[in-house]
């Protein structure tokens, strides 16, 4: 048992890492992935693998030395978005058991302070007497976002391929956005971010696809990794939840990936009653919701690794209903 779940970590980790983000049958993953290929074949090997789409849509596995990162792409560029691409989100309630790893991976890989999150996991009921379950929030990247209408300055926009990005070098941090998202999914960067130039030379342009190097006084949010998105890896909070909860994908080639397994989007939602959250709202989130019926785990569970401040806080929501 420990074997088969050391190897379902291991191919969950590995599939899709490079390549493809949902990969059936796509050959323009196979050209985003041979954009970021290195093709000089004389870089020693790692010993190290991952899964790739190749143009013609077979999946095979290669030596990652012979793989590169593709640098950041500027600021013009990041506005327009991938071409033919429309992305989407499915969160599964129903496995979702609290273990914020998809919290930590996204403050790791954008440099946030611990006390800011990015994506929040609250304890919720849909009404008065029912069961209660976890509930990951990520940014919607609505279709219609108010965020993106209320902006003075045009920091905050909608790309074609539906991501909501932040240009921090135009944002004059009014907060007009922060006020008009009816979801609060934004903050405020109150002290000075860490810049990613520390970190990694190689990043030390300012995209607004990586969202980093940020600047004090202006907002922060979900942005769907598209730099990671445009490398044909998945974002960060898919790859590191060990139940598998956050599937993401493509909704022109009608699949989504968790890292495990791929599946058509419109088949999960029919199947499983998806839903987005407000949706009376307008704003045609791009983020979809699976019942919490039938949970994996007892929602009890999802105390276990929290501080103390947090596991009382959420004890006493329990305990209230």
């Amino acid at each position: 048992m420990k074997e088969e779940s050391n190897k379902k970590k291991s191919s969950r980790r590995d599939f899709l890492r490079i390549g493809a983000v949902v990969g059936i049958g796509s050959a323009s993953l196979g050209g985003l992935l041979s954009s970021c290929s290195n093709k000089t074949g004389e870089t020693a090997e790692s010993g190290d693998t991952v899964k790739v789409l190749t143009p013609d849509g077979k999946l095979v596995e290669v030596d990652t030395a012979h793989l590169h990162h593709c640098k950041p792409v500027n600021s013009a560029e990041a506005r327009e978005g991938i071409p033919g691409r429309k992305f989407v989100m499915v969160i599964d309630l129903a496995k979702c058991n609290n273990e914020r790893k998809c919290v930590t991976s996204c403050q790791k890989a954008h440099n946030l302070s611990p006390g800011q999150e990015w994506i929040k996991v609250y304890l919720l009921r849909e009404a008065e007497h029912f069961a209660y379950h976890w509930f990951p929030k990520p940014c919607f990247h609505c279709d219609n976002p108010i965020c993106v209408s209320v902006c003075p300055v045009g920091a905050t926009f909608k790309r074609t391929d539906g991501i909501v990005l932040i240009d921090n070098e135009r944002c004059i941090g009014c907060k007009f956005c922060m006020t008009g998202c009816p979801y609060s999914t934004r903050t405020f960067n109150w002290e000075s971010p860490i810049s990613q130039a520390d970190i990694d030379p190689d990043n030390e342009n300012y995209s607004p696809e990586t969202s980093t190097p940020r600047k004090i006084g202006t907002v922060g949010k979900c942005y769907f990794c598209p730099d990671m998105v445009r490398q044909g890896e998945l974002p960060h909070c898919v790859t590191a939840c060990p139940m598998g909860t956050i599937y993401f994908g493509d909704i022109n080639e009608d699949a989504v990936s968790n890292g495990t397994e791929i599946l058509r989007f419109s088949e999960l939602i029919k199947q499983r009653d998806g839903y987005r959250y407000a949706e009376e709202l307008g704003t045609k989130p791009n983020v979809y919701y699976l019942s919490a019926k039938d949970r994996t785990y007892p929602v009890e569970n999802g105390l276990e690794n929290l501080s103390p401040e947090m596991k009382a806080h959420f004890k006493k929501q329990l305990d209230q209903g």
